[in-house]
């Protein structure tokens, strides 16, 4: 069995929602482009996706809306659904370019179910906003919810959802809620100041006298010491609790303090410690079974190429050193594109490139942070038969 599968096919820069949306598929070219130029992906073999049949988007989509993302292009501006608005305009090919999304994040977890890897990462994924019946933020189908269920079929009946964009996985969490097959874990920016406007601490998703949806929202400006302080208070606890077999988990990047679109203070340094992060608790309680997916990340140049390469390198165990050079070949290809771009030096925000500073909740600090730690804890903790005042559960 290969160690991890690489999903990758240049037809899904096809996912394009206009030339002046920000959800640009040129972060996905940029990315492959920078891991190809470091190494990270040498004499790994690609996996090419297939567009999904129509009947595996039913898992997670009404077949009235799957006919109007069908139909939108042809049916003038009129489409409802959540489609032809600012956020999901109408675009070419809809359908089949959003299929395939689905199908890049589909053919991740069959490798990972029929034992043909144990890890399988998708950056081209993530499209974790998009609902039953109309499409959001940027999404029009949910490769996350489709690829779940479908795991779900396919001998797994405990799957974690773990979601570290900037926006709150809104869509995830209402295609399982309360579904104790399915544990969905969020940390996002507090839905008071972002869309989707969900995911507070009190949504919790009860079935059986547990809760299967845990919500964890941070205020604007947190940077990664208060991100992973967050984290490591709650989501190692729930997963220890919950026993998933496989983890599945949406990395968006939207949470760096140059995302355009959001008030996070993340780094990419941030981003990778939650990568290797991410690749230990799969390891400690999913039997290594990993499933990463992109997401959101709209500063396209010095963020999101940089920050997902790390994510490649992680999921492939080719760590990749924060204070190595961006390649000479890389940097002349993006120039060529935005002859006015600023672009990084190294793989690191940090001028030292050290690791992020880990504070541990319970230690007698009481920020804001801290409140959104406490909030979860106290609504979820006990429906696990957890203490949410002990800081070693």
């Amino acid at each position: 069995m290969s160690r991890s599968a690489v999903v990758w096919d240049p037809a899904l820069l096809a996912y394009k929602l206009g030339d002046d949306h920000p959800f640009n598929p040129v972060r996905l070219d940029l990315t492959i482009r920078l891991a190809t130029a470091l190494g990270v992906l040498d004499d790994v073999p690609l996996v090419v996706p297939e567009p999904v049949e129509v009947d595996q988007l039913y898992r997670a989509h009404a077949a009235e809306y799957v006919e109007a993302v069908r139909q939108a292009p042809m049916a003038g501006w009129d489409v409802g659904h959540g489609l032809g608005t600012p956020d999901n305009p109408v675009f070419t090919d809809m359908h089949e370019a959003s299929s395939l999304v689905v199908g890049s994040t589909l053919v991740g977890a069959r490798c990972i179910a029929e034992g043909k890897a144990a890890r399988a990462v998708n950056i081209a994924g993530g499209l974790h906003h998009a609902m039953h019946g109309r499409a959001s933020g940027f999404c029009v189908y949910n490769d996350c919810a489709v690829a779940i269920s479908w795991l779900l079929d396919h001998g797994f009946d405990r799957i974690a959802y773990v979601d570290t964009d900037v926006h709150h996985g809104d869509g995830v969490q209402a295609a399982f809620y309360g579904d104790p097959r399915v544990l969905t874990v969020s940390l996002h920016q507090h839905p008071f100041t972002l869309f989707p406007g969900t995911g507070y601490s009190a949504e919790i998703g009860v079935a059986d006298g547990e809760g299967y949806a845990v919500n964890v929202p941070l205020p604007p400006a947190t940077q990664d010491a208060g991100w992973l302080r967050a984290f490591h208070a709650v989501v190692p606890s729930v997963l220890e609790a919950f026993r998933p077999q496989i983890l599945v988990t949406q990395c968006g990047v939207d949470s760096h303090e140059e995302d355009p679109l959001a008030d996070l203070s993340l780094t990419v340094d941030g981003h990778r410690t939650i990568y290797r992060t991410l690749r230990g608790l799969a390891d400690t309680y999913a039997d290594g079974r990993w499933l990463a997916v992109g997401g959101g990340g709209y500063q396209l140049i010095r963020v999101v190429p940089r920050s997902w390469t790390h994510l490649l390198a992680t999921v492939l165990d080719r760590d990749v050193a924060p204070t190595t050079a961006l390649p000479r070949n890389w940097t002349e290809h993006v120039l060529a594109l935005a002859p006015k771009a600023e672009i990084p030096a190294r793989m690191t925000d940090d001028a030292e490139g050290g690791e992020p500073e880990v504070s541990r909740w319970g230690d007698g600090m009481d920020d804001a942070v801290d409140i959104a730690i406490r909030d979860t804890r106290r609504a979820v903790f006990p429906l696990h038969g957890l203490d949410p005042h002990d800081p070693r559960d």
